[in-house]
């Protein structure tokens, strides 16, 4: 609402009130995230989960530029970059940070133990030591999470369904992910159970991925899994066309994939987590305690299937598994 309009809907009310209003301190939220800043309108997250994040804020009453501004820290794929870009928003006093991503969110904690930091991360916080409690997180930090307890070996099981010949399947992320030992062990214990041979690839920087690719090759590798993590979405182009060029069927953790012309993706909605992040930080900004406010998980997750890389790698996707897929794309 405009100063006149305001004025004007008191019914007269005296000039100084709007003035003191205007005056009033702006709150400032910090985002930390490990992926690479915007360039035009690239989202770095995820299409959408930006715009997400800004409803979730004005279903809280908040909007940008009107009552509260964002200050952005990206570390372009380069985790070691982090603490310092934490300690950034910290000397910078911002009212709360909400970290996109794991490594972001351990950054943070590490930054400060007093400024509220909201984190959407794709893993167990607590398995990993991020908070005490999923009810009574304690401290300075809350937020949602993917249980990739529950998405691993899904991915796993969805390979098997879609190319019940398997035999060996390849696993590709980033050994500087938090998560990354807990979540190769939920998917050896998938492959185990099916009978698979596993081999596990890394990638620390984009220039390892051509070579993780070739290794696969030469290990005779019949699928792959993409692991979630920043540097790994970060260079989603890339990954698709190494799995097309190497025509190698290939699951991926976000539909973003599958919309690049990635075979099948599983995972959770990222708009979805995004925008309760934003009710979460909005909550905080007007008082909120976040020990009080308990961890929220990923509920609605999502099955993309693209059926001309199908048709190109020359695969048939079962009718079952078409029927379960919340979009197919022609």
């Amino acid at each position: 609402m405009k100063r006149r309009d305001f004025v004007t809907f008191l019914g007269g009310a005296t000039a100084w009130v709007a003035t003191g209003r205007a005056q009033e301190p702006r709150r400032v939220i910090g985002v930390l995230s490990a992926l690479p800043k915007p360039t035009g309108s690239f989202d770095p997250i995820l299409p959408g989960a930006l715009a997400a994040f800004y409803q979730g804020l004005r279903e809280t009453g908040f909007v940008e530029g009107r009552n509260m501004s964002i200050e952005y820290r990206w570390a372009d794929g380069h985790y070691d970059r982090l603490p310092s870009l934490a300690a950034e928003l910290v000397r910078r006093n911002v009212t709360v940070i909400w970290a996109f991503d794991l490594p972001s969110a351990f950054a943070a904690k590490a930054a400060t133990k007093t400024i509220p930091i909201v984190f959407t991360v794709g893993a167990d916080p607590v398995k990993v030591g991020l908070v005490e409690s999923f009810s009574r997180p304690t401290g300075n930090l809350t937020g949602l999470s993917v249980s990739l307890s529950v998405t691993a070996p899904k991915r796993v099981e969805l390979l098997h369904e879609l190319l019940s010949s398997v035999k060996a399947i390849a696993v590709l992320g980033n050994p500087d992910n938090p998560n990354f030992h807990p979540d190769v062990s939920d998917i050896q214990a998938a492959a185990d159970a099916l009978k698979q041979r596993l081999e596990v690839l890394t990638a620390g920087a984009e220039s390892d991925l051509e070579a993780a690719f070739a290794t696969m090759v030469r290990h005779r590798v019949d699928a792959l899994i993409i692991m979630p993590d920043p540097l790994l979405i970060s260079q989603r182009e890339q990954l698709v066309a190494l799995a097309a060029r190497y025509t190698m069927p290939t699951i991926y953790p976000s539909r973003v994939f599958a919309d690049l012309g990635g075979l099948i993706s599983y995972g959770s909605s990222v708009p979805d987590l995004t925008q309760r992040a934003g009710i979460y930080v909005g909550k905080i900004l007007k008082g909120a305690n976040p020990a009080d406010q308990p961890i929220q998980q990923s509920t609605r997750f999502e099955l993309v299937i693209n059926l001309k890389t199908a048709k190109t790698l020359g695969l048939m996707i079962p009718p079952s598994l078409l029927a379960r897929a919340d979009e197919v794309i022609e």
